[in-house]
Formats: structure tokens, C-alpha cells, sequence
């Protein structure tokens, strides 16, 4: 029995003077994770105020930013390693990190892929913050570029989280890459109207509408003979933030039925004809 007491003293004590010997390292260690995580927040709010004042483009202050909080957690995390492991060399980690490169390439392929397509679409700004856009069939405002996300707000006060990657490599509609954005209205008249009297109305009508650009200038076409109908189209222009659009487009159709009532001009109803076949 004293025996078992002895070996578990033993032990005991081994473990103790471990204990002491490894403590300060793991003291230093966690004092320089202390002041990585102080210094990479000191540095993100210098590196913020400082692109700020000397960069226009806010994707371009926003890459620097994320470029000096990450490399300096980086550095820190190297300090880390060096005081944890006291043998351990600048050129054993870069060795490490060459033998573990492909490893942690298909481990982590997704996020370096992702963190790397944004780091592109800041530096080439295909659209900024605040830009209109679609892509994988979500529409919306562009709120924030984010390392692995561009997070979009819908019109419908939704967040979408789009992965970098698919931003980069899919087709991206940007709806306020232009200081104006055109709308197509699709009107029917009825067949016994006179078409240059209902163009010359249209014309007029589109014009006064209130958020309708002068340059370009709005257009009136015909476009086809329908069922019951002949199809024209009113093209204008309007700046191009979405509510803008939609208020502009219900203005329009507003005036132009006022029009049409004060000319005394129809829109007809679809009309079939059905025949009856007595077999």
C-alpha cells in the first residue's frame, strides 16, 4: 500500500515540477495572444482612420483593414508558436507550412478560395458598398464585403450571405453601376385608335412625369400587332435606386391613364372568339 502512495507522490511531484517549468512559457505565451488581440484592434482602428483620409474607394479601406487585423494576428500567432515551442525557428515553420501547404489547402480550399476572391473583387470593384445588384437570383443592396461573404440586404429587409467565390465567378447584375437606369412600359390600344395621335399623347404624357430624365430623352415605339390590341412601348429613364424605379414606373401609369381617359382612348380587354362545331 505505501507503495502505490509512493509512486502516486512520485508522480505526483513530476508533474508538478513540469508544472513549473512550463508555466511561464504558457504565461508568455498567453500575454502575447493578449497583446496580438490588442495591438491587431490598435492597428484596425489606425489602419480605418488612415484609409479614410487617403483612400476615395471604401472597398479599397476596407481591404486594407482586413490586411492589417489578419497579418497581425499572424505574426502574433507565429510569436506563439516560437515561445511554446523554444527549438522551434522561423525556417522549421516555414518548412512546416511548405510539408502542410497541400494538406491544408484541401482541408481549407473553400475559405482560402473565398478569401480570395474577395480580396480581388475589393482591389477590381466590379460594385461597391451600398451598389444594387443581382447574382444567383438575390437582389438587393450591398451592405458589407466580407473576407468570405458579401452580404446583400433584399428589398424585403432580408440578409443574404453570398460566398465570395460564387461573386467571382458568376454573372453579377449591377443595377447602379450607371447615373441612370432605363424602364421599359409595355401599353395596348385598341385597333380603332389613331396611332400617331395616341404616340404624340404618350410622348407628352412620359415627359411630365415627375422623376422621368429629360436625357435620354423617353421613347414611344410600336412594337407588334396583338389579340386585341396593337402593343406599343414607352421607354424612359430614371436615376437608378430601385425605390426611385418603382415610384417613377406607378407615376407613370398613373399619368398615362389619366391621358388615355381625358382622350377618350381604350385599353381593350383580351377578346377569343369561340366557334361552335356541330359534328
Amino acid at each position: 500500500m505505501e507503495n502505490i502512495f509512493d509512486t502516486i507522490i512520485i508522480g505526483l511531484q513530476e508533474l508538478l515540477k513540469i508544472t513549473i517549468k512550463v508555466l511561464p512559457t504558457f504565461l508568455v505565451a498567453l500575454i502575447t495572444i493578449l497583446l496580438t488581440r490588442y495591438t491587431a484592434n490598435f492597428l484596425k482602428g489606425f489602419s480605418e482612420k488612415l484609409s479614410k483620409k487617403t483612400l476615395k474607394s471604401q472597398s479599397l479601406q476596407l481591404l486594407v483593414i482586413k490586411i492589417t487585423y489578419v497579418g497581425t494576428w499572424i505574426i502574433g500567432s507565429l510569436l506563439v508558436c516560437v515561445f511554446i515551442f523554444p527549438g522551434l525557428t522561423l525556417g522549421d515553420i516555414v518548412a512546416a507550412l511548405g510539408l502542410s501547404s497541400v494538406a491544408i489547402g484541401f482541408a481549407f480550399q473553400d475559405i482560402f478560395k473565398n478569401f480570395l476572391s474577395g480580396v480581388l473583387i475589393l482591389i477590381q470593384e466590379p460594385f461597391r458598398i451600398n451598389d444594387q445588384i443581382i447574382v444567383d437570383g438575390h437582389e438587393g443592396t450591398v451592405e458589407l464585403i466580407d473576407i468570405r461573404t458579401t452580404k446583400i440586404k433584399t428589398y424585403t429587409g432580408e440578409k443574404i450571405l453570398v460566398p465570395n467565390s460564387k461573386i467571382f465567378t458568376d454573372a453579377v447584375r449591377v443595377r447602379t453601376a450607371y447615373n441612370n437606369r432605363r424602364t421599359d412600359l409595355n401599353v395596348g390600344i385598341d385597333y380603332n385608335t389613331s396611332l400617331p395621335n395616341v404616340k404624340e399623347i404618350l410622348q407628352d404624357t412620359i415627359t411630365q412625369v415627375e422623376g422621368v430624365l429629360e436625357y435620354p430623352c423617353p421613347e414611344v415605339d410600336l412594337i407588334a400587332f396583338g389579340d386585341s390590341s396593337i402593343d406599343l412601348i414607352v421607354r424612359y429613364w430614371t436615376t437608378p435606386r430601385e425605390p426611385t424605379v418603382r415610384k417613377v414606373q406607378t407615376k407613370a401609369i398613373i399619368a398615362i391613364k389619366q391621358a388615355f381617359d381625358q382622350a377618350n382612348i381604350n385599353i381593350p380587354y383580351p377578346i377569343r372568339s369561340i366557334h361552335y362545331y356541330n359534328q
